[in-house]
């Protein structure tokens, strides 16, 4: 008896909504035309192994996880090395496409695997959706990654009744949000919900980022909301700006952190609304301001949530444009849905550094009309509020947003 050809996907990363809705739509558009559809659990980890972690999937099984939050298959950020690809799993499954749901360093390991199975010359094409709340894959024409729009929505409730809660209570918030590299989660919360201020890395423009420079442009907004009377707000900031900051600055701020074993401080444990928070009332106190400060971390609240429709329906188009490209011949490949209806193949290796085969991080444009136009609505000190602002600081100048920025 002839065996069943298998497709087999597995998710890294962490968590996303519309993962489910993914493979859902991937296993029914194989599995209706008679394939086998297995599952891994924890990524890569064990997939090069001799005891993988499998779960295979029957239309039941897939109609049901359709709509749900959070991964059925269990998430990892194991990294193989190349030492450890072989083809055993794939040969003995009868495996005729390996498709991998991630962000950036998935995208990557699957161009690592791609170029492995090319070099082996064994007949297995790769598919990679493009996953992450952190909105940072280079897609075209600035199509989102799947999962972004309803952690921004979920983000967007949050930080609403955050505000809420500042205007009712006289209070400022510093709302930190993640992102590694990237500010779009938090520029995209920070901007529907009217935030005074929004701080994301690549509003420095490759410039140095320090606390100093940042807690300044927190009380920037803390201040001329004072010269025109209004005394709460709330402040939103990415945490990718941990990710351009020198080390010794993290480690000399003031704040306990556990190390890992080559000395690092492990950012990962410990809220960085609560550094922010800390180093700003530090700071309010330094001054003589009369202002409380509250931290909210929005992060894990956000990944495994309930798809919105948006996504629902974006994740169902992406599954099943892995079963149209694949049809074409299409492999080392991310499916794209363009607006227009149509699907097309973005190739990893236009995408992705020759050398080390990263894919490139897309960043915030803050050269761009939308981003231009939110930043001037934000509510910073100026040189014309400085006479204004004497009334509660002798140096308003320090805190001059625009001169800020353009500090080395």
């Amino acid at each position: 008896m002839e065996q069943k050809k298998t497709v087999a996907i597995l998710c890294s990363g962490g968590p996303a909504p519309g993962i489910n809705s993914v493979i859902s739509s991937i296993a029914k558009s194989f599995l209706k035309e008679g394939w086998r559809v297995i599952g891994f659990n924890e990524g890569t980890k064990t997939i090069f192994t001799n005891h993988p972690k499998t779960v295979e999937f029957d239309f039941a099984y897939a109609d049901y996880i359709y709509n749900r939050g959070g991964s059925v298959l269990r998430m990892s950020r194991y990294k193989p090395k190349d030492s450890e690809f072989n083809t055993d799993f794939f040969v003995k499954n009868n495996v005729k496409l390996l498709v991998t749901i991630g962000g950036d360093d998935t995208a990557s390991t699957a161009n690592r695997i791609t170029k492995f199975l090319n070099e082996q010359k064994v007949d297995i094409k790769n598919i990679h959706v493009p996953k992450t709340i952190d909105n940072d894959l280079p897609l075209p024409d600035r199509l989102p990654t799947f999962g972004y729009q309803t952690a921004k929505n979920e983000g967007t409730s949050i930080a609403q009744t955050v505000y809420e809660d500042a205007r009712s209570s006289g209070n400022w918030f510093v709302v930190s949000v993640m992102g590694r590299e990237a500010g779009h989660l938090a520029f995209g919360i920070g901007t529907a919900c009217h935030y005074p201020m929004v701080i994301i890395p690549e509003m420095f423009r490759g410039k140095k980022i320090t606390f100093d420079k940042i807690i300044n442009m927190m009380i920037s907004s803390i201040l001329i909301r004072k010269t025109i009377g209004v005394h709460h707000g709330a402040i939103i900031i990415s945490e990718g700006v941990f990710h351009f900051m020198e080390e010794e600055e993290i480690i000399n701020c003031g704040i306990n952190f556990t190390f890992d074993e080559h000395g690092h401080p492990e950012l990962g444990t410990v809220s960085k609304a609560h550094i922010f928070s800390v180093l700003l009332q530090t700071k309010i106190k330094e001054l003589g301001l009369d202002v409380k400060t509250r931290p909210v971390e929005l992060g894990y609240e956000i990944r495994s949530c309930a798809p919105t429709a948006f996504d629902m329906n974006y994740c169902t188009m992406l599954g099943m444009g892995v079963k149209k490209l694949f049809d074409e011949g299409h492999t080392g490949c991310i499916v794209i849905s363009k607006a227009n209806g149509e699907f097309s193949p973005l190739y990893l290796k236009d995408i992705a550094d020759p050398e080390t085969g990263k894919v490139r991080t897309r960043l915030v444009d803050v050269d761009a009309q939308d981003y231009q136009l939110a930043f001037s609505n934000m509510h910073y000190l100026k040189p014309k509020h400085y006479e204004s602002a004497k009334k509660f600081v002798d140096n308003p100048e320090d805190f001059d947003l625009e001169r800020i920025l353009a500090t080395d």
